[in-house]
């Protein structure tokens, strides 16, 4: 796993967390320093592989980005994406995502929360009320399961009710077997 390292047009691509403190280090205005240096070893270390950003003072930055790439032209062309990542270059679809449209006929326990809206008695007024719903559906997936929930709710609760994507953490499902 190598390094990359960028401050305004200071950059480089670099095989070590040693070689990325000295790297740093001659750029007299970050300042390196045991902290920064202890947690610049932190995140190499670690399992994130998301950028990290570093801040020098006010609007001004430096960032790190892990990287398989051999070369800089490498990690410039692109041509080294994280094993995580398809051929395509593009993400592949998260654990979630996977399991909602996993096809596995049965019960489902589904809860959603959504936004309702209600009439407020005294003033007539109309509002968003945040409001949870927990139904067992017979359904063949976890989203065939929201897909009913949201159906039944339409039908039932005023049209500007708002309802959250099967996809967020407003919906959460969990299989209950094929009998219940």
């Amino acid at each position: 796993m190598n390094l990359y390292l960028r401050y305004f047009d200071r950059e480089t691509l670099v095989a070590t967390v040693d070689e990325a403190i000295a790297f740093l280090s001659s750029i007299e205005e970050i300042g390196m320093n045991p902290v920064l240096e202890a947690d610049i070893r932190e995140y190499a270390a670690s399992d994130v592989y998301y950028p990290k950003r570093y801040k020098v003072r006010t609007r001004v930055y430096f960032i790190i980005i892990k990287t398989e790439a051999a070369s800089m032209q490498d990690f410039k062309d692109k041509k080294a994406v994280h094993a995580g990542m398809v051929a395509g270059g593009t993400k592949p679809a998260s654990p979630a995502l996977i399991r909602l449209n996993e096809e596995r006929p049965g019960w489902y326990e589904g809860m959603i929360d959504f936004k309702r809206v209600l009439m407020v008695p005294g003033t007539g007024k109309f509002q968003y009320r945040d409001t949870q719903f927990i139904a067992n559906v017979k359904a063949e997936s976890g989203m065939d399961c929201y897909n009913r929930i949201v159906d039944y709710l339409r039908d039932r609760v005023d049209e500007r009710s708002q309802f959250p994507s099967a996809k967020g953490k407003n919906f959460k499902f969990r299989f209950l077997g094929l009998a219940k």
